[in-house]
């Protein structure tokens, strides 16, 4: 059976190949043997392979932080999915592989509705999304909030879903071309990174109080966010695409007295609330709010060519229904 295997940490276009490796054993009781479909390469996955993440595993090892695929068999006892099921994999099995192993209690069954490379990206984005939105702050409609890299993946869910729950969204691009894009997602305001911008946001709200605001840049980016969210508000930070550490002024963090958090969404107190998180953004995917673009597939025979892709931006995805 054919895998990709991290063998070193470092450049991860040259430490992950495609590897022979043996078959999983039978299903045991609580199991379930799950042969893939599609594994996106996810940020978390880079991060991982180059050593800066919270997890590192043992070298060399099958990666891959999410994917969905077809349940082939089941062990003993188990009730919760059944052959022929499509579902995402869980947290803590790497999915990078022909099939693999998992533990049923973590399996979620995707609707007929979803075909398989959108379910391949539900567990991470759009889960992270609905956990974004229900753990800092209780938001009710109409209330604002405010999130930058409006054009990432993880923003597109958030948009999605903070639209679906009837909140307004103010998003935070860096690029001019980006705007027209944004705002066909449906936020309430978007704008560049500069030094109007919070003015112009004041305006777009009419000055109504902004009591989230998410993170996923850091750098001065904070610095934005933190001057435009309210007294008390609560400041996310759920990623680092520009590689800096947060700025946030002391005149904003204890003028406003602001709430700072850093978000990761396999911290312990999240893990029980992952099915219903995941199951409200199924809802939203399968209602056709929210759509999961990829740009590009890959087999994993050609797992250079799909890191470098991956790395140079753009959604991509193994397909381990063409591996070689």
């Amino acid at each position: 059976m054919k895998a990709v295997h991290l063998t070193a940490y470092g450049n991860p276009a040259q430490n992950l190949r495609m590897v022979e490796v043996s078959e999983p054993n039978a299903p045991s009781a609580g199991e379930a043997l799950v042969r893939m479909e599609y594994a996106p390469i996810d940020y978390s996955d880079l991060l991982l392979a180059n050593g800066v993440y919270f997890l590192n595993p043992k070298l060399p090892s099958v990666i891959g932080g999410e994917g969905a695929g077809i349940v082939e068999a089941i062990g003993l006892g188990v009730t919760g999915v059944k052959v022929g099921d499509r579902v995402t994999i869980p947290f803590g099995t790497f999915t990078w592989a022909e099939k693999v192993l998992a533990p049923t209690q973590g399996l979620f069954v995707v609707p007929p509705s979803i075909d398989a490379r959108t379910a391949s990206m539900l567990s991470i984005n759009p889960t992270t999304a609905v956990l974004l939105l229900d753990e800092f702050v209780k938001l009710k409609a109409k209330d604002w909030i405010v999130l930058n890299a409006a054009n990432s993946h993880v923003a597109r869910c958030l948009i999605a879903i903070a639209k679906s729950r009837k909140l307004k969204v103010v998003g935070i691009v860096r690029r001019s071309e980006l705007v027209p894009e944004i705002e066909k997602l449906g936020v309430d305001f978007v704008g560049v990174e500069s030094p109007e911008l919070s003015k112009q946001i004041q305006i777009a709200t009419g000055g109504t109080p902004i009591s989230l605001g998410l993170d996923a840049v850091g750098g001065p980016a904070t610095a934005t966010m933190a001057s435009v969210v309210s007294s008390g508000a609560h400041l996310v930070s759920y990623a680092s695409l520009s590689g800096l550490p947060i700025h946030v002024p002391q005149g904003d963090l204890i003028g406003k007295r602001l709430n700072i958090h850093g978000f990761w969404m396999y911290y312990e107190e999240y893990l029980p609330k992952m099915r219903a998180a995941l199951t409200e953004a199924t809802k939203v995917v399968a209602s056709g709010k929210l759509t999961l673009p990829v740009t590009t597939t890959y087999k994993p025979s050609q797992i250079k060519e799909a890191i470098e892709h991956s790395q140079r931006g753009g959604k991509v995805l193994l397909d381990f229904n063409h591996p070689n």
